[in-house]
């Protein structure tokens, strides 16, 4: 099971900075990073929630499921 993480796709739809995005949602840049290239191995629900607000958008905009 793989989890793709599409932030990249959504800030450049907003033309949003990746620091300007992890301070608008409380993480850091290097958090953020982890997110984008997929190597988190959770996310909590109030992360997401923080991400969507900031975003303007749905969970299922940030994370897509892709069988192996």
């Amino acid at each position: 099971m793989a989890i793709i993480v599409r932030i990249d796709v959504e800030l450049a739809k907003r033309k949003m900075s990746v620091g300007e995005f992890a301070d608008r949602v409380g993480l850091t840049p290097a958090n953020v990073a982890v997110l984008k290239n997929g190597r988190a191995k959770a996310v909590r629900f109030t992360t997401l929630e923080a991400m969507c607000r900031v975003l303007e958008c749905q969970p299922g905009d940030l994370l897509e499921w892709e069988e192996d």
